[in-house]
C-alpha cells in the first residue's frame, strides 16, 4: 500500500474498535432471566454479536418465534441493553496506541457501524472517544446501512476524503462489501466477532490482521 495514498482510516464499531460483547451477552442474559430461558454459553453469543439484537434473540429463543414476540423481546433487550452500555465495554487490544499513532501522524479515523445513533453516540462518549472521531455514522445517520455504499460516502464527505484514500476495517462480510461498493481499500479484523463457520477467503479484503496493531504495517 502506498505510504502516502491513506488519510483516512475508518472503523467498524461492534467487534473491530470496541470488545462489545461481554456488554451484549449480560443483557442477553438479563432477558434470557426474565424469560425462564436457560443462558448461551459466551462462546456461542460473541460471533453472533455484530449482527444485531435480532440475530441475538433468535439465537436464545428460536427461529419459529412469532413477529409480535420478537419485536416485544427486541424492544426489551434494546431497553437493558442501553442501560447497561459500558459495563465491560473497551476499546480492543492495542487499538488505543493504533488510534494515537492515526493521531499523531495526521491521518483521521471515524466510525462506520450498523448499530443505531442513540447506541452508539452514549458508547463512543463514554469511552473517551467522540470528541477524537473525525466522524461517526451510524445506522440510522443515512438511508441506507452496510453493505450499501451510502454510509462509508457519508463519512469521506464528513471527513473530506475520497473514497481511494480510505481504509476501512471490520470483522463482517457485509464492512468488507460496504468498503467495496464503496471503493475503498479493506481490511478485516481477524480478532472481531468471525463465526468459525465463516470463510474469510470468500470475502476477497485487501488485508487481514490478527491484532490492532498490524495496521501499523500498511500505513
Amino acid at each position: 500500500m502506498p505510504n502516502s495514498k491513506i488519510t483516512t482510516v475508518l472503523f467498524d464499531l461492534d467487534g473491530t474498535l470496541v470488545d462489545t460483547a461481554p456488554d451484549m451477552a449480560a443483557a442477553l442474559d438479563i432477558l434470557c432471566d426474565e424469560e425462564q430461558q436457560s443462558h448461551l454459553p459466551y462462546s456461542q453469543v460473541r460471533p453472533i454479536v455484530s449482527n444485531g439484537s435480532v440475530a441475538l434473540i433468535t439465537l436464545a429463543f428460536g427461529k419459529t418465534l412469532s413477529e409480535t414476540k420478537l419485536n416485544r423481546l427486541k424492544k426489551r433487550y434494546l431497553e437493558i441493553y442501553q442501560d447497561n452500555l459500558s459495563v465491560h465495554s473497551q476499546l480492543f487490544d492495542e487499538m488505543d496506541a493504533l488510534l494515537l499513532h492515526l493521531e499523531q501522524h495526521d491521518i483521521l479515523w471515524g466510525v462506520v457501524t450498523n448499530k443505531p445513533g442513540w447506541l452508539t453516540e452514549p458508547l463512543m462518549q463514554s469511552l473517551g472517544l467522540q470528541q477524537r472521531a473525525a466522524c461517526i455514522v451510524s445506522a440510522d445517520t443515512t438511508a441506507n446501512r452496510k453493505p450499501h455504499p451510502e454510509p462509508m460516502h457519508y463519512a469521506c464527505k464528513l471527513t473530506k476524503t475520497k473514497p481511494d484514500a480510505c481504509l476501512y476495517v471490520g470483522d463482517a462480510k457485509r464492512d468488507i462489501e460496504a468498503g467495496q461498493n464503496a471503493g475503498m481499500k479493506t481490511v478485516i479484523a481477524e480478532y472481531g466477532y468471525i463465526g468459525d463457520w465463516e470463510n474469510i477467503d470468500d470475502w476477497q479484503a485487501d488485508y487481514r490482521i490478527q491484532s490492532p496493531e498490524q495496521l501499523l504495517a500498511f500505513l
